[in-house]
Order: C-alpha cells, then structure tokens, then sequence
C-alpha cells in the first residue's frame, strides 16, 4: 500500500482525496449518507415502525472489501436506529457453494464487529414456502413452465432495442404446468430440459421483466440440503420473499440491482407475504489498484499468482486481517467515504490513511532490525547484562512498559551503516557516533570483513554516561538508529507486502489486470531479529516496529518453524517515489 495518485484517477475519485486531505482527522468522520435520511424520514412518517435490514451473501467465495461495506453499512444503520439485522445465506446454487465460504463468512462479520439478530439464517431454510409460493403464482396464471433450450430462451429473450418473443409454452394451462413442476422437483427431469418462468411482459423495456427464470433443474447436492431438492429458485425470486419472511423493513443492496427492483417488487404484489420490504441501492465500493470480481479473484488464486484466498495482499477480509488490518479502520474507512448512489474510485490512499491512523494510537512499539548487522561492544563488560526499560507507546501510558536487555552484543541494521560519510545520512558512520533508541550513544571504531570483503561485524565503544542524556561535554548526536541485543533476540521472518498491482485501474489497464501484478509485491526477509518481548506475541497481534513501519504475527510459522511478522503498512506513503523510480 502507498501514496495518495491522481494519475488515471476519475473526478470523483480526486475530489473525494482532496476532501479527505482537508479534513482534520481529529475527531471521528460521520460521512453524509443518504440512506440515513430514508431510515429517519420512513420511521417518522410511520412507513416502518421499526428498522430491520440483513446482509444477504451467496456462500460461492470469500469475502472481499466491497462485502465489508455492505456488511458496515447494513449493520451500522441498524445499529444506529436501534433495529436489527440478520446474517442471511443466499445458498440457491449448489454448484458454486461450499459450507468453507460460509464458515469464513461468519468469521469476517464477527471480526468486524458486528452481531446478527438471532441464529444465522439459509435461503434454503425457507425452501418449502418458496416452492408454494412458485404453485401459487402458477395457480394465478402468474407463472408457466418453459422446455425452450437456455440457447432458445436467450434468443426468446430479445436485446436492449428489440423486444422479447413469448415462448411457445406461455399459454400452457396451470394444471400442465403443476404437474411438470412436480416432476421436475422429484428428479424426473434432466438438467436444462424445463424452467419455472414467471409471466409478466416479454416486451418490457425492463430485461429482467421478461418472464424472469424462478426455478432450474439442478441434480447437485446442497451443503445443507443434500439431495431432497432437484429444484432451486433463482436469487430474483428466492430474495424478496426471503426478506418478506423475515420482515425485512429496509432491503439495501448496490446499484448493480436497481434494474431488478421492479421483478422485486412485483413478486411482492403477487404474493401472500407477511410482509412488504422496500429495496434501497448504493454505488458500490471501487476501490484504486485493487479488482473485487470474485471470478478474477478465483483466478489469482487458482493460477497461483498469490498464494491463497486470505494472501495479505488480497482485498479479501480475510486477506485483510492476515496482513494486519484492524477491523476498526476499515469501519472509519466506510465511514469516511461515504455511501451514496454516485459511481466514483476510492483511492487506495484513503484506505492506507485509516490504517495508519489506528495503528499510530493504538499499536504498540518494538523494535526489529530486518538486515542485521552484527555490532561488539569493545569497552562493554563481556559478562554483564542490563536491563532497560522504554515506553510501549510514547503517548499510550496504559500500555506500560517492556523490557530491554543490553549487552555486548547488538544487532543494528545494516542500511544504517556507512564507511564513509554521505550527504544527509545521519546514522552511523566510521569514526562517527549515533544514539541507541532507548539506550547509549555509540561510536563505531572497526569493521571486519570476511573473505570475500563483506562486512559482517563493526567494533564498537559505547558511552556509558548517556543512557537518556547528551553527551557531558557536549558533543552533538543527530542521528538514532533501532537495534536488538544479540542475547534473547528472537529469530523470525519478515514478509514486507506492497500493492498487488501496479496500474491504478488494473482492469482497465493495456494488457488486463493479470499483466499489471507487481512484481514487487511481496519481498520476504530471513533472519530477521526481534526484541526479546516479542517472543510472547500472539497471532494476530499488531505492532510498530519503530522506523520501519506496522506489522503483524502471522497464523502460519516461516521455514525453520520461526515466527513471521507481515508488514501491514509503512510508517509513510513510498508508493509514489518508488514507483517513479520504477
């Protein structure tokens, strides 16, 4: 993740970053939402006694970022109102769905931080009523079933300009039509042989309007079903009713399902339900240097472009939460942007900005030197010991304090580390002197090389008088450096992990999203050395290693079974240099 980038941005995109940019960041952002204003005027205006939304995913693959949105938005207006929401399954394709995704979908809303109204709810909780509902609209004359060909139906169908033709079965009688459905139910029916259409308007200009597919045979077996069905509903017929029976009073979903709410609507009208929900749109989630398709996320995965659905650099929840992302900034993060029914890109930096900000107030610090370079101390006691103590955040008391040990022997990184004098390096250098974080002044007085002229150790002296002072005579050091105590340093490994891409609209760029991967994304560094507290740090556990940006402990061990700490984040935005530089 890095820099706030107008190139190949829209409009909306640069006008939402220079908005974000004059906002102080003090105080938490309440953005405009026009939902809000529906919510408030429909429960004054008494057309909903009581707020009641659900966030509805399809169990066909994780989670990604745009989910996250529905998830805070759904969830947070109910919140708000003091309503409900439930977490509901809509488990309609056996072909695609798998009891993994819903497993995960569970933990990404729970990480989030939100509760659900009651037990988890299933599309196929509600099959039985479904299917009646199906005999009823038959029963109507509303719905017929259909033996055209999927080819035959979509030519039936007509296009954007030309209107659809009736199939040639849409005056069969309700009788014929009940019986072929129940052997379509019971199995007696191949695949692709008949469907279940509703009738409605084969010249709408409406596409979705034009006797809409209700049921498909399927001889699949459900994750939860098994093999009692042969029949599923389509998404457009099971999801209203399903909202109907849960006495959904706000059904808000993203604009790519403006154009379905009329068949949603209309299933309403024509059905017995308890209920009658109102469907509400928003512009969905775009987000810069990222893609959300779940086909093209499959394909990272399945190609092995990354290295599975929670890789750290995958804009999954999962993905998210791995890398180090707390569930708390991608809340102001949605909050922050907003929710309207404006099409815009987000820019990434926005994202890294709520990132940032958490972390800074609330992650504690510690130090890791990444390229170690090992350092002896020539005038320090080869047998003795300290303890020094620094503050775990320098403005976070309740956090406390942790244990330094020093001794003889120090790793510093080698990038802080120069024979000779450079313009504006002010670290060490030989014959020159640079504090300690949280310790002494040191001088550095010898290298030593191995055979091939590598540097591999500096001797070095130390002040004794300037543990957290200047120097008695006066000597001015400008430059700290970080560094770990050879003794009880803890051995692991550092996964720095950049942008998953290199163009900031991946899918629009010359050569499709896959030829714009950047190579870069992921750098992994062995023999890494911690401090020592970090030997008691839990998975998940986020911290600032100081100077070199926000990390996290990774679920998984490196090779040589040594912990790994995923870099989350900078300290700052690199991006944009780094990829001029590029």
């Amino acid at each position: 993740m890095g820099a706030f980038e107008y190139c190949g941005a829209r409009p909306e995109a640069i006008l939402l970053n220079l908005h974000f940019q004059r906002q102080t960041m003090t105080e938490p952002v309440r953005s405009s939402n026009f939902l809000r204003t529906i919510l408030r005027e429909d429960l004054e205006s008494g057309r909903a006694s009581a707020v009641a939304t659900r966030f509805p995913p399809e169990p066909n693959g994780y989670l990604h970022i745009g989910h996250a949105k529905s998830i805070c938005v759904n969830f947070g207006l109910a919140q708000e109102f003091g309503g409900t929401c439930n977490l509901r399954f809509d488990d309609t394709n056996p072909d695609t769905e798998d009891t993994e995704y819903v497993d995960s979908i569970i933990r990404d809303v729970q990480w989030l931080g939100f509760e659900w109204n009651g037990e988890v709810r299933y599309a196929s909780d509600y099959f039985p009523r479904l299917y009646e509902w199906a005999r009823h609209l038959v029963e109507s004359g509303l719905a017929y079933v259909c033996e055209l060909s999927p080819e035959d139906t979509r030519l039936y169908r007509g296009t954007l300009t030309e209107p659809g033709r009736d199939s040639p079965f849409r005056g069969r009688p309700a009788a014929e039509s009940l019986a072929l459905l129940e052997e379509m139910r019971a199995g007696r029916v191949e695949e692709g042989k008949m469907t279940l259409r509703a009738k409605i308007d084969m010249s709408s200009p409406n596409l979705n309007l034009r006797d809409p597919v209700l049921y498909r045979v399927k001889h699949a077996v459900h994750h939860r079903t098994g093999d009692t069905w042969h029949i599923y509903p389509s998404y457009d017929f099971a999801h209203g009713q399903e909202d109907a029976i849960e006495g959904i009073s706000h059904s808000i979903c993203t604009l790519e399902f403006e154009d379905h709410r009329p068949l949603y609507d209309w299933f309403i009208e024509h059905l017995p339900v308890p209920a009658r929900p109102r469907q509400y749109e928003f512009a969905r989630l775009n987000l810069s240097y990222t893609v959300t398709s779940k086909r093209k996320l499959k394909q990272l995965v399945e190609e092995s472009h990354v290295e599975g659905w929670d890789d750290p650099r995958m804009p999954t929840v999962s993905g998210l939460r791995r890398r180090g992302l707390t569930p708390a900034s991608l809340r102001d993060f949605v909050e922050r942007t907003g929710v309207s029914r404006s099409e815009s890109v987000v820019d990434l930096g926005v994202l890294e900005f709520c990132i940032r900000d958490d972390l800074d107030k609330n992650a504690p610090r510690a130090m890791c030197v990444l390229r170690p370079l090992r350092v002896v101390l020539r005038n320090f006691d080869a047998g003795a010991q300290q303890t020094l103590r620094a503050p775990c955040h320098p403005s976070r008391e309740d956090l406390g304090t942790r244990e330094l040990p020093f001794g003889r022997e120090l790793w510093i990184d080698r990038d802080d580390f120069r024979v000779e004098p450079e313009k504006d390096f002010k670290r060490l250098v030989l014959g020159q002197e640079v504090r300690l974080r949280n310790a002494y002044v040191i001088r550095a007085e010898e290298v030593v090389r191995d055979a091939a002229g590598e540097i591999v150790e500096l001797v070095c002296s130390y002040d004794p008088d300037t543990l957290g002072k200047n120097p008695a005579d006066g000597r001015k050091v400008k430059g700290v450096i970080h560094w770990v105590a050879a003794a009880g340093a803890v051995d692991c490994e550092v996964r720095l992990y950049d942008r998953l891409f290199v163009d900031a609209s991946p899918d629009a760029a010359e050569g499709g999203f896959l030829a714009n991967l950047n190579a870069r994304s992921l750098e992994i560094l062995a023999g890494c050395k911690a401090e020592a507290s970090l030997s008691g740090a839990t998975t998940g556990q986020r911290f600032q290693f100081e100077r070199e940006g926000y990390f996290c402990l990774d679920p998984r061990r490196g090779e040589g079974d040594v912990p790994v700490f995923n870099r989350t984040i900078g300290l700052r935005d690199t991006w944009a240099s780094a990829s001029k530089g590029a």
